[in-house]
């Protein structure tokens, strides 16, 4: 079996008022869990970079190779300076919870993780629990929620034959039995 290492880093000083600040309001306004989730993406961005960094010197057939890749899950980049210059709000920005609140499926960001969570989100009709699963740009459109179910209550039909049934009013049977006592 192999084991699975950490995919990203603490930072280096834990206790960094501006770092602290700035993961506060990125948690907020992509209603993250927690600050790992940031330092996961961060770790994305930075891999990205690294790629880029290193097919400086390669030919433009492998450049053209990693622009796809980030082309193809939303990221618009088409030279090496746009990959080094990815900040971690054009990752976040490509996360099915952020892609579900812009189409404006669900209210807010927390409903929109909350529909992902409990599964009543399909792309390309599958069901994807995870809020932070990267929508590929073809599946953007194809993002919907399940249809609930309706319960159908069955209807005894009387027959039209039948001759109705005449019952004796609600107040009238109460009387006589208060007379009966």
């Amino acid at each position: 079996m192999k084991r699975k290492h950490k995919t990203y880093s603490r930072p280096k000083r834990p206790f960094d008022k501006a770092r602290l600040e700035e993961e506060a309001e990125i948690k907020k306004q992509f209603g993250l869990k927690n600050k790992k989730e940031i330092w996961k993406a961060d770790a994305k961005v930075k891999s990205m970079r690294e790629k880029a960094k290193k097919l400086i010197s390669a030919d433009a057939g492998a450049q053209k190779k990693l622009f796809d890749q980030l082309n193809k899950i939303g990221i618009k980049v088409e030279s090496i300076a746009d990959v080094l210059g990815l900040e971690l709000q054009d990752y976040l920005n490509r996360r099915l919870q952020t892609v579900i609140l812009n189409k404006g499926i669900a209210n807010k960001i927390k409903h929109a993780r909350q529909m992902i969570t409990h599964k009543k989100v399909l792309v390309n009709g599958k069901v994807v629990s995870t809020p932070s699963y990267i929508v590929p740009v073809a599946f953007e459109d194809k993002i919907t929620t399940k249809k609930p179910k309706v319960k159908v209550k069955k209807v005894e039909e009387k027959p039209a034959d039948a001759a109705p049934v005449e019952e004796a009013p609600k107040e009238e049977a109460k009387s006589e039995e208060k007379k009966d006592e």
